[in-house]
């Protein structure tokens, strides 16, 4: 019987008179890729910053890997779960090394056999030893995301949460990332939580989604269901229909 990895109850979260989470529940189960889908501003980023950590303003009842989570974390709570930003220039120090960059959260967390933590990561993203000690700069944009991939999965985590990690990146580059994501989940057994507003990413990832509006999940469904057009919401449906324009692909990737 599978384990829940993350149980989400009665979220809310404001921010001043803006009301950008309204008693979002859900649930994951240990192992699963859940998608989280909705348009720009619908609260699905803002989530993923509330069970990483980052955002500590929020109500309601949050659990990882069975155990509540206040609204601030010990440390020892980040070496379970990491998350993988959306822009990997943003997200990479410009100023750093590739080793110094995933050095960091090693000596952050007291863990030692640096190098051969630092080689074993860069060759479970597809980089050789040669860019350890390359800046940000000097990589193209899908190396500097593998990158920033690999700076999660250094500490070993069970949880991963990812932000858009494919939408800075150009088309030709984006399906390699995410058969690297699939492969890396596989290999470890991570529990994924996977945000986009892209249908297609999603559906390649995930075996369930939530689709988001106004800061609700107005519906939840599995992909199979989605592909077949049981979609319940006439939201979700506009939102498949407009992917399929847009990607072409989207909802039956």
């Amino acid at each position: 019987m599978s384990e829940t990895a993350i149980a989400v109850k009665n979220l809310d979260v404001r921010f001043g008179k803006a009301h950008v989470i309204r008693d979002v529940a859900f649930s994951v189960e240990s192992g699963e890729n859940y998608g989280i889908v909705g348009e720009s501003g619908s609260g699905k980023s803002t989530i993923l910053r509330v069970l990483s950590g980052l955002n500590p303003d929020w109500t309601g009842h949050v659990e990882v890997m069975g155990k509540p989570h206040p609204r601030g974390r010990e440390k020892g709570f980040f070496r379970s779960v990491q998350m993988v930003f959306q822009d990997p220039y943003a997200s990479l120090h410009p100023r750093m090394t590739i080793d110094a960059i995933l050095a960091e959260p090693l000596a952050i967390h007291g863990i030692g056999e640096e190098n051969t933590r630092i080689e074993a990561a860069l060759k479970d993203v597809g980089l050789d030893g040669g860019f350890r000690f390359r800046y940000p700069h000097q990589l193209s944009g899908g190396q500097r995301q593998r990158v920033a991939i690999a700076r999660a999965l250094i500490l070993e985590p069970k949880i991963l949460l990812l932000d858009e990690p494919t939408s800075a990146l150009d088309v030709s580059i984006q399906a390699e990332v995410l058969n690297l994501l699939q492969e890396i989940k596989h290999q470890r057994n991570l529990t994924m939580i996977l945000v986009s507003h892209n249908l297609a990413v999603v559906g390649h990832l995930c075996s369930r989604i939530a689709v988001m509006k106004d800061g609700i999940i107005v519906e939840e469904a599995s992909v199979s269901q989605l592909r077949s057009g049981a979609a319940r919401e006439s939201y979700t449906r506009e939102l498949i229909a407009a992917s399929r324009r847009a990607h072409g692909i989207a909802a039956t990737a």
